[in-house]
């Protein structure tokens, strides 16, 4: 067995079923004690929603933490985000601008204040209004000359992030730093902001079977062999993706 690099979103892909969590999280910690293998949690809560969930749930502490969307990596005890990947996303980024663009849609309803990050702006919008909020939120910013992104999840969640950030440029940073290759890393997630994990990527995947009809749409239209749908939810999927691609055996 080999080290491995272990990508993974929280709620709803390593959280929401407790007995099968408890299960991956021995796997995982025996693998990171005997191997080396490094845990890495990537989720779209802020710093202070994360601290909540690790309140109420019994999760591994990771070697690196990814929050907003892709926009702070923290390294293990640190709670200052990674001064270099700070740097990057500072880069003709108006947060301002951004927020005073989409203040233009009403549909558009302000996540609370400590959703609100530094390089992320973020809101609540319903999945009938999204069809046509999205598009024109989307050429408003280009015409604003932002070079920005909008990530819609859980049919929900909508977040402006900069260009050249999200869960899958993160994973990457966080790849590169620790010195794992691609197919040393798998990556695990449920819903639209986690197709940043998937597309176009090298690394393995594992999609779990309780996913968001957004990503499971964009899976079945953008086939990768390095990509595993599995049938059993949350951490039960991850323990059967791993198994899938020989990550762990013997489960």
């Amino acid at each position: 067995m080999k080290p491995f690099l272990f990508v993974t979103d929280l709620d709803h892909t390593l959280v929401g079923d407790d007995r099968a969590m408890h299960d991956l999280n021995q796997h995982l910690e025996q693998h990171r004690q005997q191997y080396g293998t490094q845990i890495v949690y990537s989720t779209g809560r802020s710093p202070t929603s994360y601290r909540q969930l690790i309140s109420e749930k019994p999760l591994l502490t990771p070697d690196i933490l990814i929050c907003a969307v892709g926009t702070e990596i923290y390294h293990q005890g640190s709670d200052k985000p990674d001064s270099i990947w700070v740097q990057k996303l500072a880069v003709g980024w108006q947060r301002d601008l951004v927020a005073a663009s989409a203040a233009r849609f009403v549909d558009l309803v302000p996540q609370p204040d400590s959703e609100q990050r530094p390089f992320k702006v973020s809101y609540f919008l319903s999945e009938q209004a999204a069809v046509e909020v999205i598009p024109d939120l989307e050429a408003l910013l280009e015409e604003q000359g932002l070079d920005t992104q909008v990530i819609f999840s859980g049919g929900k969640d909508l977040d402006i992030l900069p260009r050249q950030a999200d869960k899958g440029m993160a994973m990457t940073f966080v790849r590169q730093f620790l010195e794992f290759e691609p197919m040393h890393t798998i990556a695990c997630g449920d819903s639209g902001n986690d197709v940043a994990l998937f597309r176009d990527r090298s690394e393995r995947g594992i999609i779990v079977g309780n996913a968001r009809p957004e990503l499971l749409h964009w899976h079945r239209t953008n086939p990768n062999p390095n990509r595993y749908l599995a049938l059993a939810e949350c951490a039960g999927g991850i323990l059967e993706g791993l198994q899938h691609f020989g990550f762990i055996v013997g489960c």
